[in-house]
């Protein structure tokens, strides 16, 4: 009985040592010490997961060859292809369906971490590097994705962290990350898994993500860590995710950011593997722009509570109105429409304005389209590089040999400010009996209406005051991106031109102007305009005021 007893205790150490895996060596306190937590979004659909997974379900392929080296790759045999001429294809499912993703989900796989570190000039790097089985970002769709956090120690103390986010990313230092003990937060955006400093992050930034601390949560004790030089695989040199079986379907997948990603030695030419040379390509973190960052995330809100305000502030004037005058037969009183007159002719320019306004609200403000012709492969016509709408506000980007290249977005919805613009001009109109008083109201609404245009080209206009080259590393494209800047600012009404990318091998026709929604919201701002000077020149009473006559008369 006591064998027994014995051997079951020691077949149970082996089995548990054999299935749970972690760091082994002087590296393990440190790695365990400032392990992350990592905050998902409640719709995130794929978690960090050892690389087995795509590995055992891939075939390995050399790009431009139809037929694979091999359809049941190991680990092993992966560390002897060290060039990017290669890539792993995930045969459960292409980027075009959810194949991948629904396999993953139903596959229990557990969460993996794995971990790097290293000394570099006097200080001590720990980095977590992740996996995901697939990347279903805004801006692009690919098989794999391998992003990172890091944090730096000088004399065994951290002062500083740096988070990826697409090709790029964030430094900041440790007083400005939140905490738990030792552990950093990481706030992963849902899809593209960017990692963000605060869960109200990515309204202001690379690609419109979406972050949040509402999904699951991973702390050092959910997943497995692994120390990464003891991978076979590290030394794989090519893409982890399909990337085109001919050389112009790579292309293709390249620029339209479909290719997997490289390994951790090899990401970003390989400045993420060795530390703090990737700090110079990343953006410091900034309180200010957290504080703008909270109020933007929470901007609906805001603005419902100031909405609130602001109707019961036109609600007790009505009620005044209702007191002393009366509202009139009508209430409204842009419906005061009777015959040919002046005054009937402001109320119908006014209708007719709402009805563009809000037909404008649906569609694009201002774009910058581009078409990509380059070794042999074209775009299916043009397609944004710049647009401004009433629903996502603004998004900016350029394509790369590595996938759209992201300059800045700004999640603002304009067409809530523009559509309660417009319910609250209905609203201030019930009860006015002076044309006069009415023709104000729509003149300055008129202008308001305007004023989002406006801005667009004074923005636009200044463009060519903004360093983009030295925001964002765009030498792998050939673009001469401050060219290109220089030609949409100096006509920012609209234009075309035509510039070379990647070395010469191809050219980019870029498209700007004013787009439709844009337009009409200008148009319904210099009607609405008309209409007010209409019922001020009509200078005429709408209705009799009904409770002074009756005061008159009693």
């Amino acid at each position: 009985m006591k064998k027994t007893i014995i051997l079951s205790f020691i077949l149970c150490f082996l089995l548990s040592s054999t299935l749970i895996p972690t760091i082994q060596g002087e590296d393990v306190d440190i790695v365990e010490a400032y392990a992350p937590i990592f905050y998902f979004e409640k719709d995130e659909s794929c978690y960090p997961v050892d690389v087995s997974y795509h590995i055992d379900n891939s075939y390995l392929f050399q790009i431009g060859t139809i037929d694979p080296i091999s359809q049941s790759p190991t680990k092993e045999l992966l560390a002897s292809y060290t060039d990017n001429s290669y890539y792993l294809d995930n045969i459960k499912g292409t980027i075009e369906d959810d194949g991948i993703i629904l396999d993953y989900q139903t596959s229990d796989l557990g969460y993996t971490v794995y971990a790097h570190v290293f000394e570099s000039s006097g200080l001590t790097y720990v980095q977590y590097w992740l996996f995901y089985a697939f990347n279903q970002g805004k801006l692009n769709q690919h098989e794999g994705d391998w992003e990172m956090v890091q944090v730096v120690l000088s004399n065994n103390a951290p002062i500083e962290v740096m988070y990826s986010q697409h090709h790029s990313g964030q430094t900041a230092l440790w007083s400005q990350v939140e905490k738990q003990g030792t552990h950093m937060k990481v706030y992963v955006s849902q899809g593209s898994h960017a990692n963000y400093l605060r869960s109200y992050s990515g309204v202001i930034g690379v690609a419109n993500d979406i972050v949040g601390a509402n999904g699951k949560i991973l702390t050092s004790s959910d997943y497995t860590l692994l120390l990464l030089e003891s991978q076979p695989w590290l030394d794989f040199g090519g893409l982890w995710g399909w990337s085109g079986e001919t050389e112009e379907e790579f292309t293709a997948a390249s620029l339209l950011g479909q290719t997997g990603p490289e390994g951790p030695k090899f990401r970003e030419q390989g400045v993420m593997w060795t530390g703090n040379q990737w700090k110079s390509s990343l953006l410091p973190a900034n309180d200010g722009i957290f504080i703008l960052e909270l109020l933007l995330y929470n901007f609906v809100t805001i603005f419902i509570i100031i909405s609130v305000f602001i109707l019961g502030f036109l609600l007790y004037r009505i009620y005044n109105r209702q007191k002393t005058t009366g509202l009139g037969p009508r209430k409204i009183s842009i419906l005061y429409i009777d015959g040919v007159n002046t005054k009937s002719i402001g109320n119908i320019l006014c209708i007719a304005a709402i009805v563009l306004a809000i037909i404008a609200l649906f569609s694009p403000w201002y774009t910058v389209s581009t078409q990509i012709a380059v070794n042999g492969y074209e775009t299916n016509g043009m397609t944004n590089m710049l647009k401004v709408d009433g629903l996502s506000g603004l998004q900016l980007q350029i394509p790369g040999t590595s996938g759209p290249i992201p300059f800045g977005a700004v999640i603002i919805p304009f067409s809530l400010l523009i559509g309660i613009s417009i319910v609250f001009l209905i609203i201030a109109t019930i009860g006015v009996s002076q044309s006069k008083t009415l023709g104000k109201k729509y003149l300055f609404r008129g202008i308001r209406l305007m004023i989002p245009v406006l801005i667009i080209f004074i923005v636009v206009f200044s463009l060519s005051m903004i360093p983009f080259e030295t925001m964002v590393d765009t030498s792998n494209t050939g673009v001469d991106v401050g060219a290109v800047i220089d030609d949409i600012s100096s006509s920012p009404f609209g234009g075309n031109t035509r510039v070379t990318i990647l070395e010469s091998n191809g050219q980019i026709a870029l498209q700007w102007g004013l787009g439709i929604g844009g337009l009409l919201l200008l148009c319904a701002g210099i009607i609405l305009m008309i209409a007010g000077i209409f019922e001020h020149s009509a200078n005429t009473e709408l209705f009799t005021h009904t409770k002074q006559n009756n005061t008159k008369k009693e």
